[in-house]
């Protein structure tokens, strides 16, 4: 039988190794939260196509590597930093913005 995504199957073997070290997924992704004072001001159309990766996706992405974790470059860990709130990079007037920084208000950090 061939295998058709190793990188998937290895990674969820390696994420049941972080949720066991950390607590859960969300205790591990979220020290990564990259920091307010890091990040532009205003988010536009003109900074989104610069923002294609941080030094907090390129840390995480180094880190998973380290952990035997694959297809993890910095370019797809900043997506998933996207997808799951750790950034917002809606732009400024879009109404999913607001939403999502009401969101995160509401939303307590792991521990």
């Amino acid at each position: 039988m061939k295998i058709l995504f190793p990188s998937a199957i290895g990674n969820a073997a390696r994420a049941l190794a972080l949720r066991d070290e950390f607590g859960s997924l969300a205790a591990y992704f979220w020290r990564m939260e990259p920091d307010p004072a890091n990040r532009p001001a205003r988010i536009t159309r003109a900074a989104l196509r610069v923002m294609t990766t941080s030094a907090e996706s390129e840390a995480l992405s180094r880190d998973l590597k380290k952990r035997g974790w694959s297809f993890v470059g910095p370019t797809t860990v900043y997506a998933f930093m996207q997808a799951m709130g750790l950034v917002n990079d809606h732009v400024q007037g879009c109404a999913t913005r607001e939403r999502a920084l009401a969101a995160r208000k509401v939303f307590r950090r792991p521990t």
